[in-house]
């Protein structure tokens, strides 16, 4: 977005400097990336003037620039002659495009250029330099110095490609005050065209139709802003549309009226319709592409590109003046289907106010009809401006709450306010209502950002651990997940919030979130698990010959499509080899009980229990487990399914853990940590026979869950007997919280053997 510093001045009363505004605009969220003050030519006086020695048509000029010394240029102008006072370009100047350099011509050193009247683009005099009055004074600008702002622009401010927009928060930031422009209502003029509205994707659209223009360039003060933003000034209709565009952010398209056949059609295309736009490219459109067109075809693409028929040209005499809302999303499709961005349709896609579709018409009209003449025959205005404001329950204490600053309820009024906010107050309860502009504001965590960014980001740091030295507690669960899998020897990645609809049907049974318009073909949903972004990763990473990976994601993963329907969840990867190859030891490659390790070490000492049923379809179905609190699935590990490694081209052994939730997953504050006891750890080893496929760490779970005392149980032994059975034997560690009888330990064992057998389908062996 650009504009320039009298433009700006239009609509804030200000003395501040460019650098300040720009200064203050960075700080508030819109970044400045740069400020350009542009040398422009001055009026200088020719004292000498003498023919080029290797030139017929040249001559060599002695300048008084009002420096005190003149300056030599070299001109080709008829018209040069001594005393004339003309338009010296000096190096550094940027004329038709070209910056000015002092250099040589055919000899003889030229240190600037005397300007025609069309080099400095106010006129289309180019048969000689230009004469200004004898008594201009000499050194003085002979163009208005237009400071021009260039900012970027993120997605969410859409207001901000608007000067108003930008002029309104400066003046909340305390950087002048605001000048709330004064729009005139879009008036009824009965005419003989009207506008025929065939599609809901077009909410509003006004259309005005003069005739008897007589085509003019623009006046001085909108030809100068377009040009110094970059916008190279044509004549006064085209002029105005583009002026409006960056004025109010409405953009707008001007029509040949007497090429149009009819009344004015908003409606879908048809499929395999053909479209020419203004620049000469056909382009075939499809039935999500909308257009418009008259009774014989199409004129424009709503939103995004205007056609050749109905262009405005030098000699139009009467126009039809075209200003919308037309839908966001549907703008945004057509224009990344077919590549095309235009000013309209960069603000069409973020979606702009809906409400000055009339203004912003009247004033186009206003500025067409001062230079160029004319009178309105007929306007029509289909659809609607109205619109249901959104409105935002708030307390100020949310504040307080959000960014641990205390911002008086009074400070917090006055800044809305400023904003352009409607507040309504009852009490603690507030009632806010955002600018229709501000079409980002939906719940009350964007006002506080809002009123954050007004008060200033730097006073964060001014809050009770800094003023009284006390450390605050951090009670970040993902933070101390991510700590805990870094100290395991795992290392962070982070991937799209997307994911590929036919891998993620592979990977599970999850449904699937489509994406209306997916930034490529393949990232078309979002992600419903974490698995997809890191198998891609094992998969590039093998293709490049690096196959050993110790990787997790602690992510965003999506359950539907409205704001509320997601959670956090925590994905392991494990590839290849432990280690790199070494002389001093053997290698081996990882296995499940790797993974099973790290989820061990999540759970911070909870108690749990390992099913190895219902293997999801990623899994491997015999090398497979899940963590298990009751019926309550709180994590899985497992090997990737020989055949899901084979459709995504991996051919490293691959071990996964998934957390789907971390809700479910213990806090790192409530862990339970070890207490030292006065009384020394007891054992005790048992032994029982079950069936061949009972995990073993199904026995131990059962026999650590009888008493709280029982702080471990270790498989130490375990052989097949045949006939579907095998013998398990495990010692269990008692640690005593008071001296314990030997009927006590007597009962405990009892409970213990009790407990395997009814649970385990198991008996104590005797021998």
């Amino acid at each position: 977005m650009k504009w320039t510093y009298d433009w700006l001045k239009e609509y804030l009363n200000t003395d501040a400097s460019a650098n300040c505004i720009a200064d203050t605009l960075t700080r508030i969220g819109l970044e400045v990336e740069e400020v350009v003050s542009p040398i422009v030519p001055i009026a200088a006086k020719i004292v000498e003037c003498a023919p080029h020695e290797n030139s017929d048509h040249l001559h060599v000029l002695r300048v008084d620039d009002g420096t005190g010394n003149l300056r030599q240029v070299v001109c080709g102008a008829p018209n040069a002659r001594v005393g004339l006072v003309s338009a010296l370009a000096v190096p550094g100047c940027v004329i038709a495009g070209h910056e000015i350099q002092s250099g040589k011509l055919r000899g003889v050193l030229s240190d600037g250029m005397m300007c025609s009247a069309q080099e400095l683009g106010i006129g289309d005099d180019h048969s000689g330099i230009i004469e200004l009055d004898a008594d201009t004074k000499i050194g003085t600008p002979v163009l208005d110095a237009k400071v021009v702002f260039d900012a970027g622009i993120t997605p969410n401010r859409p207001d901000y490609l608007s000067v108003r927009g930008i002029a309104r928060d400066l003046s909340a930031a305390g950087i002048g005050t605001y000048i709330a422009p004064t729009d005139k209502a879009f008036e009824n003029v009965s005419g003989t065209r009207s506008v025929v509205l065939k599609t809901d994707k077009c909410r509003a659209y006004k259309m005005i139709e003069i005739h008897n223009i007589a085509v003019k360039p623009s006046d001085k003060k909108i030809a100068s802003r377009l040009a110094a933003i970059g916008i190279n000034p044509k004549n006064a209709p085209i002029d105005a549309t583009n002026y409006i565009c960056y004025d109010m952010a409405q953009p707008m398209h001007c029509f040949d009226a007497d090429q149009i056949d009819g009344d004015i059609i908003v409606r879908m295309a048809n499929n395999g319709e053909k479209f020419v736009d203004l620049f000469g490219n056909e382009h075939e459109l499809i039935e999500t592409d909308m257009v418009i067109s008259d009774n014989t075809g199409i004129l424009a693409l709503a939103g995004v590109v205007g056609g050749a028929r109905g262009a405005t040209t030098d000699t139009i005499k009467n126009i039809i003046l075209e200003s919308a809302y037309f839908d966001p999303v549907c703008v945004r499709k057509t224009a990344k289907r077919l590549g095309i961005s235009t000013d309209a349709s960069y603000r069409y896609e973020r979606g702009i106010d809906p409400t000055i579709t009339g203004a912003a018409a009247m004033r186009a009209a206003d500025i067409i009809m001062s230079v160029c003449g004319g009178e309105i025959i007929g306007t029509c205005a289909a659809g609607s401006d109205d619109v249901a404001p959104v409105v935002i329950k708030y307390t100020p204490s949310y504040f307080m709450k959000k960014t641990g600053i205390d911002m008086s309820p009074d400070t917090q009024r006055d800044i809305l306010l400023g904003l352009g906010y409607a507040v309504t107050i009852n009490g603690d309860d507030w009632m806010v209502t955002p600018p229709y502009s501000r079409v980002d504001v939906q719940i009350p965590e964007t006002i506080v950002a809002d009123l954050l960014r007004i008060y200033g980001y730097e006073k964060l740091s001014v809050n009770h651990a800094h003023t009284t030295g006390e450390a605050i507690p951090h009670d970040d669960k993902e933070l101390h997940i991510k700590r805990l899998l870094a100290s395991r020897g795992l290392n962070e990645c982070r991937s799209f919030g997307f994911g590929n609809c036919e891998t993620e049907q592979i990977l599970s049974d999850k449904p699937n979130i489509k994406i209306a318009n997916p930034i490529t073909s393949d990232y078309d949903t979002l992600r419903n698990g974490l698995l997809f972004g890191l198998l891609y990763a094992v998969s590039n990473n093998e293709k490049r010959g690096y196959p050993d990976l110790n990787l997790f994601e602690l992510g965003v993963v999506f359950d539907g499509d409205a704001p509320t329907q997601q959670h956090t969840g925590v994905c392991i990867v494990r590839t290849g080899a432990i280690a790199p190859k070494h002389w001093t030891g053997r290698n081996r490659d990882v296995d499940i009980y790797d993974v099973k390790a790290d989820l061990i070490a999540l759970m911070s000492g909870q108690r749990f229990t390992v099913s190895t049923e219902n293997a999801p379809k990623w899994a491997h179905p015999y090398r497979y487990g899940a963590l298990m609190q009751g019926k309550k699935k709180i994590a899985e590990f497992g090997e990737l399914h020989p055949s899901v490694a084979k459709k995504l081209r991996i051919k490293t052994n691959v071990v996964i853990a998934i957390v789907d939730n971390i809700v479910n997953l213990p806090s790192a504050r409530r862990a339970k940590q070890p207490v030292l006891s006065d009384f020394q750890p007891i054992t005790r080893d048992f032994a029982f026979v079950t069936s061949s496929d009972t995990p073993a760490e199904k026995l131990t779970s059962v026999a650590t869950s009888v008493d709280a005392r029982i702080i471990s149980a270790t498989v130490f032994d375990a052989f097949d007997m045949g006939d579907g059975k095998k013998s398990i034997a495990f010692t269990i560690v008692i640690q005593p919280t008071d001296n314990m009888s030997d009927e006590d330990l007597q009962t405990l064992q009892s409970s213990v053997i009790a407990a395997v057998e009814s649970k385990c389908d198991a008996k104590i062996r005797d021998k």
